[in-house]
């Protein structure tokens, strides 16, 4: 049954982004980003929030939500996220007060019709094969984006990680806080619980995300910063996800 259902999820995300992606890339020329944004795209990846939920079984849990700022607070924020799987890259634009931004590879702009749209109210895709010429870019772009709405959301590890491990926290996101005098808000996501990665075979149960109190920049150091957002997150699924981190230790 999990198969089936997971199968269903899969052929629903491929055909329904057909007509909201081919809608967004031609109604571009016509509307600002923001109307993108929240006519075609919101609804394209809320629905595959839906879809995990009500046939794959696939719930969420939400804690400290009250740290974030409302949708009318035009503060800079940069949302350092634990990466386990696709699903939070669908959930968080959904969930969000405000238009997000990813640092995503521009290789996904070469997916037709899904890349295509994702390059209409994206900006900030970089080559990774060139770090430096990347981190300019990301610099270049981070302060402009923020200012237009957006927060920024990146994925420090720098990729997806195995449930109950831990990648290297790379100092992107706070070298980009410092810089940009944005606030960050550490987040905590168990996503690999039902979504593990390099797998679209969804498990249900139950996702638990968390997010931390904004932590301000001003007279930050880039890796003192890390370093307390990793400590945060770590413990934070540890204490959320605690059975995937005693097996790893048994």
């Amino acid at each position: 049954m999990t198969v089936v259902r997971s199968v269903l999820i899969f052929f629903w995300m491929v055909l329904s982004v057909i007509p909201l992606g081919l809608g967004l890339v031609l109604s571009a020329p016509f509307l600002r980003s923001d109307k993108l944004w929240w006519w075609f795209a919101i609804p394209y990846l809320r629905g595959v929030i839906l879809a995990a939920r009500y046939v794959g079984g696939v719930k969420y849990k939400l804690h400290g939500e009250e740290y974030l700022p409302p949708s009318d607070d035009n503060q800079r924020i940069i949302l350092c996220s634990k990466h386990q799987s696709a699903w939070e890259t669908f959930f968080f634009p959904g969930i969000l007060p405000h238009p997000t931004s990813y640092v995503f590879k521009r290789e996904l702009l070469w997916i037709p019709i899904f890349g295509w749209a994702l390059g209409c109210v994206q900006r900030m895709h970089i080559d990774r094969s060139r770090r430096s010429e990347a981190w300019g870019r990301v610099a270049e772009l981070g302060g402009p984006v923020m200012d237009s709405g957006s927060w920024v959301i990146m994925f420090p590890e720098g990729t997806r990680t195995e449930r109950g491990s831990k990648g290297r926290y790379k100092t992107g996101a706070t070298r980009l806080a410092v810089l940009t005098g944005a606030s960050v808000i550490p987040v905590a996501v168990t996503s690999g619980r039902c979504w593990p990665r390099r797998s679209f075979w969804l498990r249900p149960g139950v996702i638990d995300v968390s997010f931390g109190r904004p932590i301000s920049s001003k007279d930050r150091n880039p890796d003192e910063l890390m370093a307390e957002i990793e400590d945060w997150i770590e413990l934070e699924m540890n204490r959320l996800d605690p059975e995937a981190y005693i097996e790893k230790t048994v």
